[in-house]
């Protein structure tokens, strides 16, 4: 993996138009992230960070400003471009899981697959999926549907699935948002780990406890960087589990 900068906002805009009024979403903000940073953008509701996460997700375009993606300017890039960079560069982790119901978790996870430029035979789909899922903790669930399954699982197959196409990035909008509190430590856990490995982690959250688990806290503002530190004190999975009193047997994580 390449050293320096995966992530570049120069003066970045973001301007929506609701009727006559024009509302401001993200005003002129610049940002750089380093690969192998865990950043987490913080602000109350309307502060601009899911509007950022949209942008640096290639989910939508500032309307000025300039985004560099690992060093490609994505912001002259036409659909299909963007969607190439989204299955490749990028994987995404969201609050409601997003999975599909009627399938089980190695199809889910399988599905990002389907799009790559190289195409794999079922038994490569299927070594691909279950061993990803594997690297989550789910052995032995890769049957299973999502019905089947905790929301922690749940979201462990969502995580699974971003990384099965080994991207760069991974973008998670409020993972831990459907979670209880030592289900959310979990999967606080994983991403730590994933970052221990390399991966660059960019995750909107509003709680500071869940911020506290990345090595970075970026806080907007009304479209504006308020504040852009280091995290000092920061939390460790493992051992904010051995605090939290044991969850009944049957409760599965």
């Amino acid at each position: 993996m390449k050293n320096g900068e995966v992530v570049k906002l120069t003066d970045v805009h973001k301007t929506y138009r609701t009727g006559d009024v024009d509302v401001h979403a993200v005003r002129g903000v610049s940002l750089e992230i380093q690969r192998g940073e865990f950043v987490a953008l913080m602000g109350a509701s309307g502060s601009g960070k899911s509007t950022l996460m949209n942008i640096l997700g290639c989910l939508d375009r500032p309307t000025s400003g300039r985004y560099l993606l690992d060093d490609a300017d994505v912001s002259v890039l036409d659909r299909d471009q963007l969607a190439d960079i989204r299955n490749h560069k990028l994987g995404f982790v969201f609050q409601s899981f997003n999975l599909l119901p009627r399938t089980s978790a190695r199809e889910n996870v399988e599905l990002p697959l389907l799009y790559g430029t190289h195409r794999l035979t079922h038994a490569q789909l299927r070594e691909k999926a279950d061993a990803v899922l594997a690297s989550v903790g789910l052995a032995g669930r890769e049957d299973h549907h999502p019905s089947q399954l905790s929301g922690g699982q749940q979201q462990r197959v969502a995580i699974a699935r971003a990384l099965v196409n080994d991207p760069e990035v991974v973008l998670a909008d409020e993972p831990t948002g459907n979670l209880d509190s030592r289900t959310s430590v979990e999967i606080m856990g994983i991403f730590q780990q994933l970052n221990e490995r390399g991966i660059t982690i960019i995750m909107v959250t509003h709680e500071q406890d869940i911020a506290a688990y990345a090595r970075r806290n970026v806080v907007l503002r009304d479209g504006l960087i308020l504040k852009d530190f280091s995290v000092t004190q920061r939390l460790d999975a493992a051992t904010e589990l051995g605090k939290i009193a044991p969850i009944d047997s049957q409760v599965e994580s």
